[in-house]
């Protein structure tokens, strides 16, 4: 079971990406007994998680829920969503990035070097080392405000937003990636 409360005790907020009100079509169970499920993306680290929902809960894809308010829930990997989850996963990511926009322009205003070699903006899709250098003269200069504002001083950066949600969905697909920068592990993802 995974921890959703932030360190400071805040409420998490997840966004539905999927229900299963007949519980998984893998359990064995019979369908009486089988709990009603809900897939939730988790806004502020993107974890994914599988809520067990009470038999009257009404939620819907879409629907934002206080995660603190569900009483099992479990972090879960990519690989085990259902189907619906992972074709609607990439619209949440989508709706995120576009509701907190200014959170993650920040990205593009603080992102900092990994290695001697490697830049936080370089794990981004299509950033190499010359869109890279632009970015960060510009910031220099004065920090982005927009999405628009950074595709307007940016030259040869189209569309900054889309390229986050390649790598935010890069990060919620793949296992084995050396560097997170948004989809952080929780350390019961990390042991595993």
């Amino acid at each position: 079971m995974s921890d959703t409360e932030s360190d400071d005790g805040a409420t998490m907020t997840g966004v539905v990406i999927d229900v299963l009100p007949h519980g998984r079509a893998s359990d064995d169970r019979p369908q009486h007994q089988k709990d009603p499920l809900a897939f939730v993306l988790g806004i502020e680290e993107f974890y994914i998680y599988e809520l067990v929902l009470d038999a009257d809960s009404d939620v819907s894809i879409g629907d934002r829920v206080d995660l603190t308010a569900f009483g099992r829930i479990d972090e879960v990997e990519f690989d085990d969503l259902p189907s619906g989850a992972r074709s609607e996963l990439e619209y949440v990511v989508e709706e995120v990035v576009e509701d907190n926009e200014q959170r993650f322009v920040d990205f593009y205003n603080d992102a900092q070097p990994i290695t001697l070699r490697l830049h936080q903006l370089n794990l981004l899709p299509g950033i190499g080392k010359k869109l890279r250098n632009s970015i960060l003269d510009q910031r220099k200069r004065k920090p982005f405000q927009s999405f628009e504002d950074l595709q307007d001083r940016v030259s040869g950066l189209h569309n900054p937003q889309e390229v986050l949600i390649e790598r935010i969905l890069e990060e919620l697909r793949e296992d084995d990636l050396k560097y997170r920068t948004f989809v952080r592990r929780s350390e019961q993802g990390e042991g595993e």
